[in-house]
């Protein structure tokens, strides 16, 4: 058997890599499912990546910025049928290199795999909240 080709991640930077970026947010998240021109505005105030493993595209990230309220926000997802192969663990640790201080993180709360995966890196839950017009919670999650 051999190892799986490393993980490459890279900025969602063309139209290609934000469609590829929209596929596995809305695979994830299909609640809150997002147009092109969602994913351009995201772009422009977050930092949007997409992972492949070789060419198979695997998972995507956002980092959104520290405010004066809030700490950098740090968002994984790995597509559902990749979970568990270490793809989650290389993505999230790829977007905090560097970070110091309080993350936060977002995860939607039927997501048991993605709750798992936080509490495992040390997140503690501090905040639950349902997206107008939606039904399906979110947990907020903080690592100081």
């Amino acid at each position: 058997m051999t190892d799986p080709a490393p993980l490459l991640v890279v900025p969602a930077d063309t139209a290609v890599r934000r469609r590829d970026w929209r596929h596995v947010h809305n695979a994830v998240i299909p609640t809150d499912p997002l147009s092109d021109g969602d994913v351009q505005e995201r772009a422009g105030r977050n930092r949007l990546e997409v992972a492949y493993r070789g060419t198979e595209l695997v998972g995507c990230s956002t980092v959104r910025p520290a405010t004066d309220l809030e700490p950098v926000t740090v968002i994984v997802r790995v597509l559902p049928e990749l979970r568990g192969q270490g793809v989650g663990r290389a993505l999230y640790a790829h977007c905090t290199r560097g970070l110091r201080g309080p993350v936060q993180t977002v995860v939607l709360a039927s997501n048991e795999d993605g709750l798992a995966f936080a509490v495992r890196r040390g997140f503690v839950e501090v905040d639950r909240y349902v997206l107008d017009g939606d039904s399906v919670e979110y947990v907020e999650l903080r690592r100081d």
